[in-house]
């Protein structure tokens, strides 16, 4: 019998102290050569061992092979330049040193297959692996060639389409699209981003996913957050779109924000990942709260389309913080299991 209530993480967990700056995004390799390999596998392998320890369900990679959600992958397409960089604001809210698009983008080789290969062999747990969205990509970027976000989106999606069907083939069970973006520029995801995202998971038989949130502990969302009132909607402006997608799940930000829990009525026959950990706060939640963020979720989504998971990454957070929300997550689930037990 499938188990009720499977938990995950959204993506990104602490990076080990040996192998990058603790506590930051974009945080640079200590290590180089075989040895960074060596060094990003080893972290692969701790990171597996921990949401083990921790008794998730859902298995991925805690992207300790990746600088970043996005650039990781962007830095194996042609037609970008790393070297001149330009500063642009990123989601409308921060201003962030960007590759630019200098010619035509595309996908030369696999990016992140060998990783999923490698993870795949570490465990026989369900594995999820995120990708970055295109219009998500498209906003953490310097576009100089097609002058156009829509085209560039569109470019992006081939490109992950492309990585993905051989994730999937390397034995992903559910791939993951990453985009924030979708909770800042709702005319475009409206007139082409979900357009976009449907390119980017066409033709898979894997589960698929798309991940909206508010994004990470950083203080630049913190400060946005300050600015949103007392309920924040920005989800009903997209998950209309997103119920008629063929997108087989949906992860939101729940815990610790001021999103209503009805707006999960929009989406009511999608799988929901339920953000149940704030990762923009170091206190650990307890399990309690945990599974109280769970029973609100439960009004509005079946029990068994309900992921209980986090509110967005965890890689500027310490380890030892991180490990202790995994493990609040777990319990915190196993408690309204046992609710709802017959």
């Amino acid at each position: 019998m499938k188990k009720l209530l499977p938990t995950s993480i959204v993506g990104s967990l602490p990076k080990p102290v040996w192998l990058a700056p603790p506590e930051k995004l974009w945080s640079p390799w200590k290590l180089d050569g075989d040895q960074l390999l060596e060094g990003k596998q080893d972290a692969l392998r701790i990171a597996l061992h921990e949401q083990q320890l921790a008794g998730l369900d859902i298995i991925c990679d805690g992207e300790q092979t990746r600088q970043h959600f996005v650039t990781t992958f962007v830095e194996h397409l042609s037609g970008v330049d790393f070297e001149n960089r330009k500063t642009v604001k990123i989601r409308d809210r921060y201003d962030a040193s960007v590759p630019m698009v200098i010619g035509e983008v595309a996908r030369q080789k696999a990016v992140f297959v060998e990783d999923a290969k490698f993870l795949r062999k570490q465990t026989d747990k369900t594995i999820k692996w995120a990708l970055p969205g295109p219009m998500t990509m498209v906003d953490t970027l310097y576009d100089a060639h097609y002058k156009s976000r829509e085209k560039l989106a569109w470019e992006f999606a081939k490109a992950l389409n492309e990585e993905a069907r051989e994730l999937q083939d390397a034995g992903v069970d559910i791939i993951q699209f990453d985009e924030p973006a979708f909770n800042v520029f709702f005319e475009e995801v409206n007139d082409w981003g979900m357009a976009a995202l449907e390119r980017a998971i066409e033709g898979l038989h894997c589960a698929t996913a798309v991940h909206i949130c508010y994004g990470y502990g950083i203080q630049a969302n913190t400060d946005w957050k300050k600015t949103l009132g007392s309920e924040w909607r920005q989800y009903e402006e997209v998950f209309p779109q997103i119920q008629k997608s063929s997108i087989d799940i949906v992860s939101l930000e729940c815990h610790n924000s001021n999103v209503p829990f009805d707006l999960i009525e929009l989406i009511r026959c999608k799988k929901v990942m339920v953000g149940a950990i704030d990762v923009a706060t170091n206190t650990i939640e307890t399990p309690e709260e945990v599974a109280d963020t769970l029973r609100k979720a439960l009004k509005f989504v079946d029990i068994e389309n309900l992921y209980p998971c986090t509110n967005c990454g965890m890689a500027p957070l310490s380890r030892n913080v991180a490990r202790g929300k995994l493990s609040a997550l777990s319990v915190g689930a196993e408690i309204i299991r046992k609710e709802f037990a017959v």
